[in-house]
Formats: C-alpha cells, sequence, structure tokens
C-alpha cells in the first residue's frame, strides 16, 4: 500500500484530487505549510482549458496549452505527484482509492476532479457528437473537422459531399460560440487556397441553442452582438430549438432534420462522481453541495472545489464554473488548511467575479466586467492578451502569441496535423 514512503510522521497528510487550475493552486498555495501533499490526477498533464478549442480548431498545438505537472512541480520535495485513476473514497477510514486496489490515506482531502460532458439522458449520443473537455476530445474533434474537408474534396455525390461540409455546434455558451466562430473562419479564411475540388465557403457551420439567446450568461446587449457578429462570418444560428436526435448521419431539431457529419456538444456539462463516492447531496449536475468552507457536509476533513462543487456567489447565483473561480476556491482552501493547522477557524469562501470573456472569430470578442463591457477588436485584444498572462511559462506565452499573430495576419493555422486513425471518421 502506498502510504507514507519517505513522509515524515509529523507531516500533516494533504490528498488533492485533480491537477486542474483548482487542485495545482491548491497546491502552489500549500508551499511551505508543515504538509506532505500528494497530487492525484488520471492524467500526467495540467491543461489550459479555456483554449482547448483552439487545439480542436487547428490554431494550436496541444503542447502549447499543457505542461507534465511533474514538471511544474519539480522544486517541490514535499509534494508526490502520481497518476491514477479515483474510484472511491472511504471517508471513515480516511482513504482514497485507486483503480489498481491501491489506498492513499489523508488528513485532509482536497477533491477538484472537475467535470464531464452531459448528455441530459442520452448518452448514446456521445460517439456521435463529441464534447471538448481534454487533450483528447481535442485532437478527436480536429481530426473529424479536417477529415470532413479531406472527404469532402473526393467525394462527387453533392447530397454527401454538403452534408461533408455541414458543422453543427450544440449549445451557443462561451466554448459554442468560440467553436463556431473558429470553425467558420478556417472555412472562410484559412483553407480555400488548399482545395481544388470544393470550395470550403460553401461550408456552414450551425449553432443550435434550446434557449432564447447565445452567450446566456453575459448581458443583453454583448449576447446579441454575438450573434451578429457570427452570423457576419457566416454562422448559422439556431434559437429555442433544443436537439431531440443525434445521429452518425444526421441531427434533429424542431422536427427538422439536419445532414452532417460532424457534431460538436457544447451544451452541458455534469460533476464528477465526488458525490456519489460520499453518498453526499448533490445539485441535478451532480455538484457537491458544500458548506461555506468548502467543506463536505458531515466530512470537515473534506474540502471540495470547482466544477466538482456548487455553491452560491455573493449575488445568490451559482459561482460559474470558470478558471478564475477554480483559482479562487482552490487559494483560499490552502489558507484553510494553513489556518487550521495553527489552530485558527478560517472565514467563509468568498468569490470575488473578474468578469466573462468569449472570443468570436480571429479579430472580435465580448468582455463582461459588470459595469464596464467592451466588444470588437479591442476586446479580442485584451482577451488574448489576458489568455497569453495566465499561461505557465515564457517558452509557452511566446508561442502562443507568435501562433495568434500569425492567424491575425496570414489566416494561417499550423496546427492542421490529421493523427490518430483518422481513417475511421467522418464516413
Amino acid at each position: 500500500m502506498m502510504t507514507e514512503q519517505a513522509r515524515p510522521a509529523e507531516a500533516h497528510r494533504v490528498v488533492i484530487v485533480g491537477a486542474g487550475f483548482g487542485g495545482l493552486e491548491a497546491t502552489y498555495r500549500l508551499a511551505g505549510a508543515p504538509v506532505s501533499i500528494t497530487l492525484v490526477d488520471r492524467r500526467n498533464h495540467h491543461l489550459f482549458q479555456p483554449l482547448l478549442y483552439q487545439v480542436a480548431t487547428a490554431s494550436l498545438a496541444t503542447s502549447e496549452i499543457a505542461w507534465p505537472v511533474r514538471y511544474l512541480l519539480r522544486g517541490r520535495p514535499e509534494v508526490t505527484t502520481l497518476y491514477a485513476t479515483v474510484t472511491g473514497i472511504d471517508a471513515q477510514a480516511r482513504r482514497v482509492l485507486l483503480d489498481d486496489g491501491d489506498a492513499l490515506p489523508y488528513d485532509t482531502l482536497v477533491l477538484a476532479t472537475g467535470a464531464r460532458h452531459a448528455y441530459f439522458g442520452h448518452d448514446e449520443w456521445e460517439p456521435f457528437a463529441p464534447g471538448l473537455k481534454t487533450l483528447e476530445d481535442a485532437t478527436t474533434l480536429r481530426r473529424r473537422i479536417l477529415v470532413a474537408f479531406e472527404r469532402a474534396e473526393r467525394e462527387t455525390d453533392p447530397q454527401r459531399r454538403a452534408a461533408l461540409l455541414t458543422f453543427v455546434i450544440i449549445g451557443a455558451g462561451p466554448t459554442g460560440v468560440e467553436l463556431a466562430g473558429t470553425i467558420a473562419e478556417l472555412a472562410q479564411d484559412t483553407l480555400p487556397p488548399d482545395f481544388r475540388n470544393i470550395d470550403t465557403h460553401k461550408a456552414r457551420v450551425v449553432l443550435i441553442e434550446a434557449g432564447p439567446r447565445v452567450l446566456a450568461g453575459f448581458a443583453d446587449d454583448l449576447s446579441a452582438y454575438a450573434q451578429r457578429a457570427l452570423e457576419s462570418i457566416g454562422v448559422e444560428i439556431v434559437l429555442n430549438q433544443p436537439v431531440t436526435e443525434c445521429t452518425a448521419d444526421c441531427v434533429v431539431y424542431g422536427g427538422h432534420r439536419l445532414e452532417t457529419k460532424t457534431i460538436i456538444w457544447a451544451a452541458g456539462v455534469r460533476a464528477s462522481p465526488a458525490a456519489e463516492w460520499l453518498g453526499a447531496p448533490a445539485d441535478r449536475a451532480g455538484r457537491l453541495e458544500v458548506l461555506p468552507d468548502l467543506t463536505v457536509p458531515g466530512h470537515p476533513d473534506i474540502y471540495a472545489i470547482g466544477d466538482t462543487v456548487v455553491i452560491a456567489g455573493p449575488d445568490g447565483k451559482p459561482v460559474p464554473g470558470i478558471a478564475p473561480a477554480a483559482k479562487q476556491q482552490g487559494r483560499y482552501v490552502a489558507e484553510a488548511i494553513k489556518a487550521r493547522l495553527r489552530g485558527g477557524t478560517p472565514a467563509p469562501f468568498r468569490y470575488k467575479h473578474a468578469g466573462s470573456l468569449a472570443q468570436i472569430g480571429k479579430r472580435k470578442a465580448v468582455i463582461d466586467f459588470g459595469r464596464f463591457k467592451l466588444r470588437g477588436a479591442l476586446a479580442w485584444w485584451i482577451w488574448g492578451i489576458a489568455h497569453i498572462y495566465f499561461l505557465i511559462g515564457l517558452r509557452h506565452r511566446l508561442s502562443v502569441a507568435i501562433s495568434w499573430l500569425w492567424v491575425y495576419a496570414r489566416d494561417q493555422r499550423a496546427a492542421r496535423l490529421i493523427t490518430q486513425g483518422s481513417s475511421k471518421v467522418a464516413r
């Protein structure tokens, strides 16, 4: 059993499950505390998820938005990084259960396990409408998008060619809007000189939303601007129409059948099974309902943060599942653990909303900082600078900045590689 290998007996054992924004922030902020930390993740890398759609649409390479966790923590001898999958929690014995039958003892547990795709009771749609949460998802979507154009180049039947050149995104939140805008610009600006038998300008990008507007979390005027901006680059927007069927050949909404070979799911997420592991209260999306200090009810030694939890912000609305919120919670938990070790009682967590940003193509974006709102090209530059700032390492910042400037100036996307069994998709 992986217990206290090379650990001081007096060290307080902290196990952090998940190396996303929240888990990594908690690990960073515990530096110098009298603790031993075990950070567990089923992937060996930390992912900058806000730019994942740019990998899916061939703007960035995978290595530009992901970093090995061991590399990030190489200077922290009190931190052990484990590449493993958690399958449950024995809260009574204070142990984290792993898929190989091993277990990790803890004094304090931090659950930062993130979220997965939610298909609202239609999990059978997932093979036909993959979502976007991991690097594997991004490379799968990139492959499907690029292969669709390649197959269309060879297709002689007009109906089948039209289906190959129809790209459907379900869900008009930030991810759906950003995907739709980037795919449209890929077809309109980047790919036309590369093909001889098809006119990529004729590609259709259809954004379907069950609600009444795009970017529902933004102010009405920014939402309306985003819709106009998307339509100006050729995106077809369908509102108030929930999808009722997804297959390998079509999507059905509002009684209408649309032939397509590429469907992308951006409509909803469901929390990891952390609530199930603990038998703890959860909302409809499976998010743990935590106390004001981010501990799980009945388990004062277990914290939960990020997409794993639901907690109200100062305005009474749930804290959004975005990177800045997860980082704030990770920072709070680290300070709370240190306060407890000193014999103190931490104040309740208080979320401070830093604003919402969404890109619409390569030259337009919307920014909502509450009283301060911005749209258009200037918003795009601010959006880009903000994202570059939060990347890890000078090399990655420079690489992403150069890639974006190249796309901006020359309409060229350098990451257009088809890998991993492309012959089996876009039939």
